[in-house]
């Protein structure tokens, strides 16, 4: 039973994550498509005013799932709004303004289904590291099909990608109404139980610090990596969306064994020796002498962030009492979404004006100073677990 609902909930992620890579390889095309004016700097904050919703909502369905010690109905709510919110993007005659705008609700809602459904693995079972694991692959398929989908998509029709998105999360809430729902019966009863958690349980920092960096970088890699490979080696939407996904497919396939593997070994071998190696390959891409070099170092980061993932997002759920995962994974997934921001609006003013050679150099060794300064606060976890 078990199993079936694991895989259940990680086909919601899966579909929030495939539904929201699809317009990364055309996001140029998109915004344009909706009068922007500067399309490449368009793009960047079309993709960034869905992660600024993402921040702002994510403890607000996290607490609201606690206090009320219930998770289906808060996911297939999320879902079916962020679909209508996609379907709309779609078909609507939005100039710029209206598109933001409206992706900012359409973010809001979705935010919802994806935190909860992580919650819900979270709550799942006692092996955190498999659960995690779960919802590591969802992530990673839906990254590594929705890049090259979307970019194939993106050449039939700039609006192409939204219509399938709204698809994926319709069919992900119908999923959702068909679960048990796990939540534990006592939670928490005030909605400032996000900001209470953290206080009371400051562990929690140390995941959601390299839960910011790992999607630092992910950020990173969806625009300034795409702007990297068009402009560089000129490479099309559905190359481009084809070369994403040479990270995307291995950082997909091998979480549920990583996190397995770290249900055995532990977190911190996996958190610490990942982040470190994933920070020089990462910067590695930048300097990579040629297209196939530079492809290659992207396969190598996909291994390395599904060796650190799972593990990361395991450890979230070793430290969060019960009562309060939902505002613990909210924290985590707001960590993250900020990083995803920092990486998109960040990596792409670095990208700017210091070029990109010097843009990988920067979110490479960002991730090796982290795991640097982060290591005695990992061992002295794993000493208390070890007590």
């Amino acid at each position: 039973m078990a199993t079936r609902e694991r895989a259940a909930l990680a086909s919601v992620v899966f579909a929030v994550l495939f539904a929201q890579v699809l317009v990364y390889p055309g996001a140029a095309d998109l915004v344009e498509a909706y009068g922007a004016a500067a399309p490449e700097t368009a793009s960047r904050w079309f993709l960034a005013a869905e992660f600024g919703a993402f921040v702002a909502f994510a403890g607000v369905w996290g607490a609201a799932s606690d206090r009320a010690g219930r998770r289906t109905p808060f996911i297939a709510a999320g879902a079916a709004a962020g679909s209508l919110g996609y379907a709309v993007l779609a078909v609507a005659p939005l100039g710029l303004g209206g598109a933001l705008a409206l992706r900012v609700a359409q973010g809001a809602a979705t935010i919802g289904a994806f935190s909860l459904a992580m919650t819900m693995l979270m709550d799942l079972s006692a092996d955190h590291g498999a659960d995690m694991g779960a919802a590591g692959i969802a992530i990673g398929l839906g990254t590594a099909l929705g890049a090259p989908v979307g970019g194939q998509l993106t050449e039939l029709a700039p609006r192409a990608p939204l219509v399938v998105g709204s698809v994926a999360l319709a069919v992900a809430a119908a999923v959702t109404v068909r679960l048990p729902d796990n939540a534990p019966t006592t939670t928490q009863s005030r909605l400032s139980a996000a900001v209470l958690a953290v206080r009371d349980t400051p562990a929690v920092l140390v995941p959601y610090a390299f839960g910011f960096i790992d999607r630092f970088t992910a950020g990173f890699f969806a625009l300034v990596g795409t702007l990297y490979f068009q402009s560089r080696f000129g490479l099309d939407a559905g190359a481009t969306g084809l070369t994403l996904a040479l990270f995307f497919a291995p950082f997909a396939l091998l979480q549920y064994p990583f996190g397995r593997l770290s249900d055995r070994i532990g977190r911190t071998i996996p958190i610490a020796a990942g982040s470190a190696l994933y920070g020089v390959a990462v910067a590695g891409v930048g300097v990579a002498p040629g297209l196939r070099v530079a492809q290659a170092g992207m396969v190598t980061v996909g291994v390395l962030g599904a060796l650190m993932a799972p593990a990361t997002m395991a450890l979230v759920t070793d430290i969060a009492p019960d009562t309060e995962r939902g505002v613990h994974m909210a924290g985590f997934n707001i960590a993250g979404s900020l990083g995803f921001l920092a990486g998109i609006v960040g990596g792409g003013w670095i990208a700017d004006r210091r070029g990109f050679q010097d843009a990988f150099a920067i979110a490479g060794g960002a991730e090796l100073v982290l795991a640097a300064v982060a290591l005695p606060a990992l061992l002295a976890l794993r000493d208390r677990r070890s007590e």
